[in-house]
C-alpha cells in the first residue's frame, strides 16, 4: 500500500471559527489609503443633505481626498441654513490643514450671520403660520404647514425636529397622495439618521396604502417614480439589516427610467452596486441568471457600472478568478460608500464561499494547487477557508493536507437510494398483506369480540385474541338460544 493511499485526511481539531457576523463593520474604523475616486463627478451624482453626508463620510475615511471633500461640502453648505454643520466642518478643514503645514481657510463671519439670522426669521414666520393655521381648523393647511416646518428643519441640519413635523402631519392627510408624501418625507430623514426599522415600516404603510381599485379605474394613486423610490428605499433598509436577498430583489425590481428624483439618497450607478453584489451575494447561477443578467430594466443600471457587471456575467460563466480580481479592484470605491462600507467585508466572504462550493460541487476529489490559481489565493489562505467552511457545514468535505486535496464526502447516493427503494417495497408489501387479511376477514364474516370494560385487566392473564373471534351465525345463535 503507497504512503499516499495509507495517508488520512487531515483532522480538525475543535477551534474558534469567527462567523460572519463577527467580522469587524463598524465604519468608523474603516480606512481606505488610495482611492481613484473622481470627487467632483461623485459629489455630482447627489444632492441636498444626503451629498453631504456622504462627502463628510468620504472625508473621514480616505486621507488622499479629505481636502477636497471637507472643500466641497462647504461650498455645498453655503447654500443652505446649515450653519452649525458648516463651523464643524470647517474646523476640522482647518485642523487638518494645520497639521499638514498649510494655511487654514479663514471663517465667512458674514455669511455666517446673515444665514443664522434668516434661519431664526423664516422659523419664526413657519412656526406662526402653522398656529394660524391650527386655529382656523384647515386641515389641508396645517399639513403642509407641517411640512414646511420640517423642510426647514431639515435644511438647517435638525434631522429630529424635522422627523416630527413630518410624523405630525399624517394625521391631516386627506387622500392617498398625501399619505405617500408623508412616507417619502418620514422614509428619507430616517436614512440620514439610520433608523432602518422606522424605514422598513413606513414603506410597508405607503405600500398598503395604495388603493388597487383606483388603478383599476385608471386614477393616478401611485406614479412610477414613487413606486421606485419604495423600492429602492425598502432595498436599502434590508441591505443595512443584512437580509441580502431581500434587498437584492427590491433594486432588481426598480425600474431605471424612474429613478433619477431621489438623488438626496442615492444614484442609479448605487442601485447597481447595492443590487448586484446582494444578488452576487445571495442567489445561485441559474437565480442570478434569470433574475439579474437578463432583466432588460436591471441591465440598464449595471450598464452605469461595467465591472460590476463583468464581474456578474465571470461568476455566472464559472470564472471565479476574474471574478474575484474585478471586485477586489471596486473594493475601495465600495468602502467608501456609506451604506454599503459595514457590509463590505461579509458580502465579499458570502461571494468566495459560495464560488468556491460551486467550483468544488461537481467533483469527489479536486486539487488545492489548481484551486488556488482558480481562486487567485495562496495554499494556506486557501486551506483555512475550506476548513471554516467544513466546520460551518457548508462543504461536506475532508482535507489531505500532505497531498493538498479535498476530499469530497462519499455519501453514496447510489446505495441510498437502493436502500430507499427496498424500504418502501417492504412496506407496500407489509400493507398488502394486511389488505388482504382484512378482505378475507371480512368475506368469511368474522370479528373481534372485544371484552367488557371491567374484565380488561382480566384479558390480560390467560385470555388469547383467537378465543374471541366468532363468526356472524355463531354469534346470531347464542343469542336465540338465550
Amino acid at each position: 500500500m503507497s504512503l499516499l493511499a495509507m495517508a488520512e485526511p487531515m483532522q480538525i481539531d475543535d477551534v474558534d471559527v469567527e462567523e460572519n457576523e463577527n467580522i469587524v463593520n463598524n465604519a468608523e474604523q474603516l480606512v481606505v489609503d488610495s482611492s481613484t475616486l473622481d470627487l467632483d463627478g461623485y459629489a455630482s451624482q447627489y444632492s441636498g443633505y444626503g451629498r453631504i453626508q456622504r462627502l463628510i463620510y468620504l472625508a473621514d475615511h480616505c486621507p488622499s481626498l479629505k481636502v477636497d471633500a471637507l472643500k466641497i461640502t462647504l461650498k455645498c453648505l453655503q447654500s443652505t441654513h446649515n450653519h452649525q454643520l458648516y463651523q464643524s466642518v470647517l474646523a476640522k478643514l482647518s485642523d487638518h490643514l494645520l497639521s499638514i503645514g498649510e494655511t487654514a481657510p479663514q471663517l465667512d463671519s458674514h455669511w455666517l450671520e446673515t444665514t443664522s439670522k434668516k434661519a431664526a426669521v423664516k422659523l419664526e414666520k413657519l412656526d406662526t403660520d402653522l398656529k394660524n393655521y391650527k386655529a382656523n381648523s384647515i386641515k389641508e393647511s396645517i399639513r403642509r404647514g407641517h411640512d414646511d416646518l420640517g423642510h426647514h428643519y431639515l435644511d438647517m441640519g435638525d434631522l429630529g425636529n424635522a422627523l416630527k413635523c413630518y410624523s405630525r402631519s399624517r394625521d391631516y392627510c386627506t387622500s392617498t397622495k398625501h399619505t405617500l408624501a408623508m412616507s417619502l418625507n418620514v422614509i428619507k430623514v430616517s436614512i440620514y439618521l439610520g433608523n432602518w426599522s422606522t424605514v422598513q415600516s413606513f414603506v410597508n404603510k405607503a405600500d398598503a396604502t395604495v388603493d388597487y381599485t383606483d388603478r383599476d379605474k385608471k386614477e393616478a394613486v401611485i406614479d412610477p417614480i414613487t413606486e421606485t423610490k419604495l423600492r429602492c428605499f425598502a432595498g436599502l433598509a434590508e441591505l443595512a439589516q443584512r437580509k441580502y436577498k431581500l434587498a437584492a430583489k427590491s433594486f432588481v425590481s426598480a425600474s431605471f427610467d424612474n429613478c433619477g428624483d431621489f438623488s438626496s439618497i442615492m444614484a442609479p450607478c448605487n442601485v447597481a452596486i447595492y443590487g448586484g453584489l446582494c444578488a452576487l451575494a445571495s442567489m445561485d447561477r441559474s437565480e442570478l441568471h434569470r433574475t439579474v443578467l437578463t432583466s432588460p430594466a436591471f441591465k440598464q443600471f449595471l450598464d452605469l457600472e461595467p465591472q460590476l457587471r463583468d464581474a456578474l456575467y465571470a461568476f455566472h460563466s464559472s470564472n471565479y478568478a476574474q471574478c474575484l480580481r474585478l471586485l477586489d479592484s471596486l473594493r475601495n470605491v465600495f468602502l467608501l460608500d456609506i451604506y454599503l462600507a459595514s457590509h463590505v467585508e461579509q458580502l465579499y466572504t458570502q461571494i468566495r464561499r459560495k464560488a468556491l462550493c460551486q467550483y468544488f460541487s461537481p467533483y469527489a476529489a479536486a486539487n488545492m494547487h489548481k484551486m488556488s490559481v482558480a481562486f487567485n489565493t495562496t495554499l494556506p489562505q486557501l486551506e483555512d477557508e475550506l476548513m471554516a467552511m467544513i466546520l460551518d457545514g457548508r462543504v461536506q468535505a475532508r482535507i489531505d493536507s500532505h497531498a493538498k486535496i479535498v476530499y469530497a464526502r462519499d455519501t453514496r447516493a447510489r446505495n441510498a437510494a437502493f436502500r430507499r427503494g427496498l424500504e418502501m417495497c417492504k412496506d407496500y408489501e407489509r400493507r398488502c398483506k394486511a389488505l388482504t387479511l382484512r378482505a378475507a376477514l371480512l368475506r368469511n364474516q368474522l370479528q373481534v369480540k372485544l371484552p367488557p370494560r371491567g374484565d380488561l385487566d382480566v384479558t390480560a392473564g390467560g385470555s388469547s385474541a383467537s378465543g374471541n373471534i366468532i363468526s356472524t351465525n355463531q354469534h346470531s345463535h347464542m343469542i336465540n338460544s338465550s
